[in-house]
């Protein structure tokens, strides 16, 4: 546990230290909550308050965001470059995420993402390593996922795992805004692989769910 608080705090300084060398560069923090926090169509926590900051300077990212999964925090350190041209509307990213936790809710993960979009169109490759804290044997696994989203604020996302991990999704969503706040309402529909719901009998089944997300931006 100390050892991941000086990781965030160790990302946050250094993200206060570079935001003052240029006129370019840009530091945020944010704050906001989720009635059900999902990521990659699991269900991670119901009712989980999040906060992060962000650093970015010509294209160039890092970050640190954590978030309540009611056995410890989850904190995720990151950092990469990402780049849209506006004229083609092409974009691309590549960079680096760890998830840590502070209890006992789930081990280390490791993984290289890559993404590639066209103006509504956007697609991603996450290539990650999950490795127990306390042994077991490691495990690879990677993640497709392809997102449109149009511009009043409707979207559409498919997610698959693949490698060690399987199981696949679909989240249908609406963003927008509540006086300061960024809100987004969304659908969530997972196969068994990834639910947690079971039916009468204690089988899994496909699961689905309605998600409320409030984030406010500084």
């Amino acid at each position: 546990m100390i050892k991941l608080t000086k990781v965030a705090a160790g990302l946050a300084l250094a993200t206060c230290a570079l935001a003052s060398t240029s006129a370019f560069a840009q530091l945020t923090t944010n704050a906001g909550f989720a009635s059900q926090y999902y990521f990659r169509g699991i269900l991670q926590k119901d009712s989980s308050a999040f906060a992060g900051v962000d650093y970015t300077q010509n294209g160039l990212y890092i970050g640190a965001w954590t978030a309540d999964v009611g056995q410890g925090l989850e904190v995720d350190g990151y950092g990469g470059y990402s780049f849209t041209d506006e004229a083609s509307g092409f974009g691309g990213k590549i960079g680096y995420t760890g998830y840590f936790y502070t209890g006992s809710f789930d081990d280390t993960y490791n993984e290289l993402n890559l993404g590639l979009s066209y103006k509504m169109l956007g697609v991603e490759y996450n290539k990650g390593k999950h490795t127990p804290v306390l042994g077991g044997p490691k495990q690879d696994y990677s993640f497709y996922g392809a997102t449109l989203t149009a511009s009043n604020g409707l979207y559409g996302k498919y997610g698959r795992f693949g490698g060690d991990f399987v199981g696949n999704y679909f989240e249908f969503g609406y963003g927008f805004k509540i006086l300061e706040l960024d809100a987004t309402v969304a659908t969530i529909f997972n196969n068994k692989d990834l639910s947690d719901q079971v039916d009468s009998k204690g089988i899994k089944e496909r699961g689905q769910a309605i998600t409320l997300t409030l984030k406010k931006t500084f």
